[in-house]
C-alpha cells in the first residue's frame, strides 16, 4: 500500500491514496489551519471505524442477517502530553434490520476487534478499546 501527502498551504495537506482517491486534511485555526478538512487524528479514528464497520457488515451478511443499516459512533481520548496518542477509544455499534440476532452482532464485533480489523488492532497497542452495541429490530 502506498500513499502520498502533500503540503498545500498553511496547515493544509492533501492525502492521495494508491487507489486514486484524495482527501484534504487541515489543522485547527489555533494551529494555523483554516478548518478546511478533518484533522489527521480524526482521519485515523474514522479509518478505524471504517475498517471495523466493513468487517461487521461483511460478517453479518455472511451470517444471513437482514441488516438495513449499520453504523459505529466512536469516542476517543488522547494523552495530554506529546505524543498525544489515543489512550481510550469506545465504539458503539448500531445495527438495524429484520430478525437481527444480538448474539450474531456481538460475535461479528468480537471477530473484527480480535482478528480482522488491522486498524483497531494496531490502535489497541496504545489505547484501551471498548465496544458495545444496540440492535434496532424492524418489521
Amino acid at each position: 500500500m502506498k500513499a502520498r501527502v502533500k503540503w498545500v498551504e498553511q496547515a493544509s495537506f492533501l492525502g492521495e491514496t494508491e487507489s486514486g482517491h484524495a482527501v484534504l486534511m487541515d489543522g485547527s485555526p489555533t494551529a494555523g489551519g483554516r478548518n478546511l478538512g478533518p484533522r489527521p487524528m480524526e482521519m485515523l479514528l474514522i479509518g478505524a471505524g471504517g475498517c471495523t464497520s466493513f468487517d461487521v457488515v461483511s460478517i453479518l451478511k455472511k451470517s444471513r442477517q437482514e441488516i438495513s443499516d449499520c453504523y459505529v459512533e466512536l469516542q476517543a481520548e488522547r494523552a495530554e502530553i506529546d505524543p498525544k496518542v489515543f489512550t481510550k477509544i469506545h465504539m458503539h455499534f448500531v445495527v438495524k434490520g429484520k430478525d437481527i440476532k444480538p448474539e450474531v452482532v456481538e460475535k461479528a464485533i468480537k471477530l473484527s476487534a480480535e482478528k480482522y480489523c488491522s486498524a483497531s488492532i494496531m490502535l489497541g497497542q496504545t489505547a484501551t478499546i471498548t465496544h458495545d452495541f444496540e440492535v434496532i429490530q424492524e418489521c
